[in-house]
């Protein structure tokens, strides 16, 4: 009855964590069928640590609900998630436990117009995504671990149930559908995005039957809500090879789907700058971003920095080369809108609008001043500077460049923590000339600025006393002093604090090797 394809070979005893073998166990003492299924089955083939864990059993919802004391029923698909209080790895915290299931005709694209249980495994199975989720494995009752894999029922080892050649395309790495491609993508839409997010994730190929599918119904994603796409096109953004993904999904006709504006800077050369085109630019930066593990909006920034490139292109003579004036504002735009038709949060389209928008930073170290600096980060915001110094990175990456952080960008970062440190200066005491009048009853004059100063020298020999008790006692005692005293130890205090701050830019500079 079940498809027997070769088994795969384990050398080591495979792991089943103790909630996951606490609920099979209970489901089979008590007479029902329990199969791990779907991707936990899937990456427990590849020899990988499952992200989740779902069960599919012959057991009713309510039965299942009975068997268990913390578990909950919301839906009508027969899932049933078992809450798990005593563990702190989230993988684990719920396992969903599924009812076998048939399913009707799918109106719209998405959900199925009828569910109706069933007692047969292979019901369930056969109305999966695809093959590679498709496999089912029975554990042996008190297993704390099973050596290896069987596709006989009795067997000690874990019971494998392959209808569809899951096993062998899991071996294989490809992504192909449970049945005709045209009928699973006709069910859910979404799937046409999920056959690509997986090949992505895995390291797969999608077969070519999958692929022609596609490519065919490729416009069908139109009618899937826009925050189920946006949250796969994440899943394949924050993947180890973001590149790849998106040159799946433009190969397929995919792209042109969700993110129309990417493709526009396909075959669109740049200036001597640069070895690639806009496209392939994009998405080596893109790709960059994900090589060092950097966060969702720094990797859309990325892949948006140059997308008005485009439509900004312009020759010019005396250079004789392209130019792209402008082309970071209107950027900004098209991630704007871009990400607000996909559903982002509003939070991540303001952080990635400005990235884009101020990636184009760099001037001349040698001429651009503090305060140029200071509005770059007014512009841009201070939590985000790092970010935008990573985009840069990535940016220079993605031209083909070897060398990570030439020296003006080490300078620029030298500046930029300069601009940012703790000022040694008076701001940093915990007293302020109003209190100083407000205390000693003084007049606004230059004797409030001496004792600001004097007090600083104090404070950078021992900081512990830059506390508003010591500052206002310390300035009761100055403020007995005569005008030339006081000048005296003001001054003392000027010098102080010009001597500190070259220490500490020699000691920031000296960081990032720059003069």
């Amino acid at each position: 009855m079940f498809y027997n394809a070769s088994v795969p070979k384990n050398t080591q005893k495979i792991k089943i964590f103790e909630e996951v073998r606490l609920v099979s166990d209970t489901l089979q003492n008590a007479g029902f069928e329990a199969y791990l299924v779907g991707g936990c089955v899937r990456d427990l083939l590849r020899g990988e640590k499952p992200k989740d864990w779902d069960i599919t059993t012959n057991a009713r919802p309510e039965q299942i609900q009975g068997l268990f004391e913390h578990a909950f029923y919301e839906n009508e698909f027969g899932t049933v998630g078992v809450v798990n209080d005593n563990t702190n790895d989230p993988t684990l915290k719920t396992i969903e436990v599924t009812t076998y299931r048939l399913e009707s005709t799918y109106s719209d694209s998405r959900h199925p117009d009828n569910v109706s249980f069933s007692s047969k495994l292979e019901d369930d199975l056969k109305r999966r995504d695809f093959t590679i989720n498709a496999v089912a494995l029975g554990l042996p009752v008190g297993a704390k671990d099973i050596d290896g894999f069987s596709t006989e029922k009795d067997s000690p080892k874990g019971h494998l149930v392959d209808l569809f050649g899951g096993i062998k395309d899991i071996k294989d790495k490809t992504i192909r559908t449970v049945g005709r491609p045209e009928d699973r993508f006709g069910e859910d839409a979404l799937r046409i995005l999920r056959a690509v997010r997986l090949a992505t994730e895995l390291g797969f190929t999608v077969s070519r039957e999958t692929g022609e599918a596609i490519k065919k119904m490729a416009q069908n994603i139109d009618a899937v809500a826009k925050e189920r796409v946006r949250d796969e096109f994440v899943k394949i953004i924050m993947s180890d090879n973001p590149k790849s993904g998106l040159e799946l999904a433009h190969e397929l006709g995919l792209l042109h789907y969700i993110l129309p504006e990417i493709e526009w800077g396909i075959g669109v050369e740049q200036n001597q700058a640069h070895s690639y085109t806009v496209w392939e630019h994009g998405l080596r930066t893109l790709q960059a971003t994900a090589d060092k593990k950097w966060e969702l909006e720094v990797r859309l920034a990325a892949l948006f920095h140059d997308s008005a490139k485009p439509k900004a292109r312009a020759w010019e003579d005396k250079k004789n080369d392209w130019s792209f004036h402008g082309h970071e504002v209107a950027g900004a735009r098209i991630a704007k809108t871009a990400l607000q038709r996909l559903k982002f949060a509003s939070a991540v389209i303001d952080k990635v609008y400005k990235l884009v928008r101020w990636h184009m930073f760099f001037s001349d170290t040698e001429q651009i001043t503090h305060s140029a600096v200071r509005r770059l980060m007014r512009n841009v915001g201070y939590e985000n500077v790092s970010d935008l110094m990573n985009l840069r990175v990535a940016d220079r990456i993605g031209t083909g460049r070897p060398k990570e952080k030439p020296y003006r960008f080490r300078k620029y970062q030298a500046m930029i923590e300069e601009v940012s440190r703790d000022p040694v200066s008076v701001g940093m005491l915990k007293i302020d000339g109003s209190r100083i009048m407000e205390v000693t009853h003084e007049t606004p004059g230059p004797r409030v600025g001496w004792i600001l100063h004097a007090l600083l020298e104090e404070i950078l020999d021992d900081p512990a006393n830059n506390t508003p008790e010591y500052l206002e006692k310390r300035t009761l005692e100055l403020i007995k002093l005569s005008d030339n005293e006081l000048r005296k130890l003001g001054k003392a205090g000027e010098e102080r604090r010009e001597e500190e701050e070259e220490k500490e830019v020699k000691k920031i500079r000296g960081k990032h090797w720059v003069e």
